[in-house]
């Protein structure tokens, strides 16, 4: 997403209090901390604090004021997810608000001018990093110089990210706590990324990583110490300590409201609250009000019955909408909820045709939008909903949802209605004979036969056969193949794999102001288009270019959404994009808008009931601020007493 980019300055005034107000406060510092300030070992909250920390309202935000203490417990399957505390953390640059407007949040605010060619940041005067080093424009400045542009970090250049147009901004820190990038074409990737769910990175923590940088401390040392820690050279160093998002090296200073303590291996994660963080609420108490988050660590089929039996305070990753029934069932005996999210994909699950399969005769079968037509005009999707989604799910294709301002019930509903009629009239018009048993024959002679490749699971594998059923009707078999994914990756990007099942568009709730990156072939991991995705993914450089009208005609259409100077002008291209897609059906969407179970502790406070389960926008438990989550002591103490 980005804001109308015409000399605009953003400001977080939805839901914060003007920085004069904080100025007044009096700060509450979490008794967490009160032995480490007696002793002198930590500073007072309030000098810890920015000169003007960022101050929630969370009534205007539809949330309640809390109170310090107590730990959050959640599970997870492997020691890398620790990386979801980054996602759950959501301390962003700028962020998503729950309107899915960009605003600040590490920092003060934004200028964004010249038609959205030049981005001023403005740090919070006095923040600091996690371990109190001052946080200023020298941490941009280190990424930027020292990191982006050397080669042994960067080989092919400074990150594609900061790429516009084939252009890279300009950057100048105009003081400690202002620095500013000139692109010199609009750039209105700039913002959104930085408030994804794995925002990109312009900033790195100076002081701590410059002690493995050449240009600050001899090569000779580095590569004494590369060896001694069995490393191949100071790059190999570096880069393992700045893995900012995966939250593993607990000396990595953060900006995070939560840091972790321990590292893998381990079955158990304990993140601590940071001490300088740079959020308190309307009643001075710094955030976050939890002091701990616990990440255990558990087999992955094991994770919804320890849900089930109390073992957790919240927790939505790894629980599945068919684990709801038991979920429920032991929801009084446990003592918690269980909260159903809507989904925010444009599809919870959609068929994946390869239009770039090396099989010959199945490519052409399938490059025939009447084929692909057919097979969606043949799938009973309310037959998939009430069977395994108990008719609460969304049918239809992979679009934009309704709370998107893109939705239009045509797109949604286009070739979607269970016609079995039609689809054979079109395969009928195809010339695809029926043989003596029913089964449609190709052009090949041979019986039309499509083998759907899965990551294994259950829940696919169960929709598949409901349509297979259906398919039969059109005399066409199907046939599961479940695969490991790394396996299913590597025969979708090789061309093998004639069709995938897989979750639609990632972003369901798109505005105008957000890249169409989902509609057009831009990356390999597009199962419908990879040789195409893989081309432009790699600089032209790998892959093949798009030889069917969709894929050049949606890469045309992107180009010229960048281009365009007016919200009306990208409004007019996202809806001819998603008009294509509708039409054209390069993926067929099954479901959409499923509810993701997440369980909620009695007296946790501050996750909503009804709620958006969403990675970009919308970072799962970020979007909500897991900072502003808190014990109510009150509920707690009643429900130990019953």
């Amino acid at each position: 997403m980005r804001l109308r980019l015409d000399a605009l300055i953003l400001s977080a005034f939805a839901a914060l209090i003007p920085a004069a107000a904080a100025g007044a406060m009096e700060f509450a510092d979490s008794p967490y901390f009160d032995e480490a300030v007696a002793a002198g070992t930590l500073p007072p909250v309030a000098q810890r604090l920015p000169s003007e920390p960022l101050v929630v309202d969370l009534d205007a935000r539809g949330q309640t004021v809390g109170t310090h203490g107590g730990s959050l417990v959640t599970l997870m399957h492997k020691a890398k997810d620790t990386r979801y505390m980054y996602v759950y953390g959501y301390a962003r640059l700028v962020k998503y608000d729950l309107d899915f407007n960009i605003v600040p949040d590490i920092l003060k605010d934004v200028e964004v001018t010249d038609g959205g060619r030049v981005f001023t940041l403005h740090l919070r005067e006095g923040h600091k990093w996690s371990d109190g080093h001052p946080f200023t424009t020298d941490d941009f400045l280190y990424f930027w110089e020292d990191m982006a542009h050397n080669e042994d970090l960067f080989p092919s250049g400074p990150p594609s990210y900061m790429k516009i147009m084939g252009h890279y901004p300009e950057v100048e820190a105009l003081s400690k706590t202002a620095i500013r990038y000139s692109f010199p074409v609009p750039n209105p990737d700039f913002l959104p990324g930085l408030a994804q769910a794995r925002p990109n990175q312009i900033y790195a923590a100076k002081h701590y990583l410059s002690q493995f940088h050449p240009n600050h401390v001899p090569v000779d040392e580095l590569q004494a110490a590369a060896e001694a820690a069995g490393q191949r050279n100071w790059a190999a160093i570096h880069i393992k300590a700045n893995r900012y998002y995966r939250m593993e090296n607990k000396d990595l200073p953060t900006l995070q409201p939560w840091n972790v303590m321990n590292e893998a291996p381990a079955d158990r994660f304990v993140f601590k609250r940071n001490p300088y963080y740079h959020k308190v609420d309307v009643n001075g108490l710094q955030l976050p009000y939890a002091d701990e988050v616990i990440l255990n660590i558990a087999e992955e089929k094991l994770i919804a019955g320890k849900a089930a039996t109390g073992d957790v305070d919240f927790q939505g990753r790894y629980l599945r909408f068919d684990d709801v029934t038991l979920l429920k069932r032991n929801e009084a005996e446990h003592g918690y909820a269980t909260y159903l999210w809507r989904i925010a994909k444009g599809s919870h699950m959609a068929l994946y045709p390869n239009l770039t399969a090396k099989d010959p005769v199945f490519r052409n079968l399938i490059r025939d939008v009447r084929f692909r037509r057919a097979l969606s005009l043949g799938i009973n999707r309310r037959e998939i909903n009430r069977v395994i989604y108990f008719g609460l799910a969304l049918e239809g294709q992979n679009t934009m949802l309704p709370k998107s301002p893109l939705y239009r019930e045509e797109y949604r509903t286009s070739f979607a209605q269970f016609d079995l009629k039609t689809a054979n009239a079109l395969l009928d018009e195809m010339g695809l004979k029926r043989r003596w048993d029913g089964a449609r024959v190709g052009p090949d002679g041979e019986p039309i036969e499509i083998i759907v490749e899965t990551s294994g699971e259950t829940e696919q594998a169960d929709i598949l056969e409901l349509v297979a059923d259906s398919w039969w009707e059109l005399g066409i078999k199907l046939y599961i193949k479940p695969l490991g994914k790394e396996t299913l990756r590597r025969r979708i990007f090789s061309g093998q794999t004639q069709m995938t099942i897989e979750s639609g568009f990632e972003n369901g709730l798109a505005t105008p102001d957000m890249a169409p990156h989902d509609l057009a072939p831009v990356t390999q991991v597009q199962y419908q288009w990879s040789e195409w995705g893989e081309y432009y993914e790699t600089n032209k450089t790998g892959g093949a270019a798009p030889d069917m009208e969709i894929g050049i005609d949606l890469m045309n259409l992107r180009r010229d959404w960048y281009l365009a100077e007016t919200r009306e002008e990208r409004t007019e291209i996202w809806h001819e994009m998603l008009q294509m897609h509708a039409d054209l059906l390069p993926t067929i969407g099954l479901i959409a808008g499923v509810l993701q179970p997440v369980v909620v502790s009695n007296g946790l406070r501050n996750l909503p009931e009804d709620g958006l389960w969403n990675w970009d926008p919308g970072s799962h438990f970020g979007l909500y601020g897991l900072d502003y989550v808190y014990w109510d002591k009150d509920a707690v103490t009643a429900q130990a007493d019953q």
